[in-house]
């Protein structure tokens, strides 16, 4: 098993260095990002070194390099440095928690980022460049396709078909056997009980706070 490089240098790429670590076995030898983003040598005591010489300095034929961004652009950023990192011909790792609840058939893609406590249910299928936060559920024959961010408590039944660039937000609620188009938007706590086009924006409702102070409540 080859040695890894990470390309990141935020909150993201830290804790995937702690996954592939401590749960993976993988040993993390380096940090990468653009030149015009690099600050400093290294990050978290490991290189930092500029993504335009990766390739000299830690070829691919001999590591391999795991791009660990968030849904910035709805996870335009994410895939195209994954697109990058596979044109200079790395293997993208995934990353799959010993703590997810997972069966032998799981078909995923590379630089997939599935973290712990997802429940992925038999015949459900991840495309490539996938984040699953802590917490989800993914049910049985749902197909997620490339390049989509799902954040924690998301509940995404059945037969459901999430289109690439998609992002789900916490505790979002997605029926059985409804497709999502590209590169939609699901906020907070919203409820999808029908198909959605693509780019479409789902907003969950606030709570209002009280009119009456809690020092008025007699309840608690």
């Amino acid at each position: 098993m080859r040695d890894l490089v990470i390309f990141g240098a935020g909150d993201i790429a830290a804790l995937a260095a702690f996954y592939f670590t401590e749960d993976a076995r993988r040993r993390v030898v380096a940090f990468t990002v653009d030149a015009a983003f690099r600050q400093g040598d290294t990050f978290l005591d490991q290189p930092l070194v500029a993504f335009e010489e990766v390739a000299t300095l830690y070829p691919p034929d001999r590591y391999e390099l795991f791009v660990a961004l968030s849904y910035s652009k709805l996870n335009r950023i994410r895939s195209e440095k994954c697109a990058a990192a596979r044109g200079l011909g790395y293997t993208l790792p995934s990353y799959v928690s010993s703590c997810a609840s997972v069966f032998g058939d799981l078909s995923h893609g590379d630089n997939c980022f599935i973290l712990e406590d997802n429940t992925i249910q038999p015949y459900a299928r991840i495309g490539r460049n996938v984040t699953l936060w802590s917490g989800n559920h993914i049910g049985h024959h749902s197909v997620i396709e490339d390049d989509v961010f799902v954040a924690s408590h998301v509940v995404i039944s059945g037969g459901v078909r999430i289109g690439e660039g998609c992002f789900i937000g916490v505790n979002a609620t997605l029926r059985d056997h409804i497709t999502l188009g590209p590169r939609c938007v699901v906020g907070a706590g919203a409820l999808l009980l029908a198909d959605a086009e693509p780019e479409g924006v789902y907003m969950g409702t606030a709570t209002e706070r009280a009119r009456i102070p809690s020092s008025r409540l007699r309840g608690i």
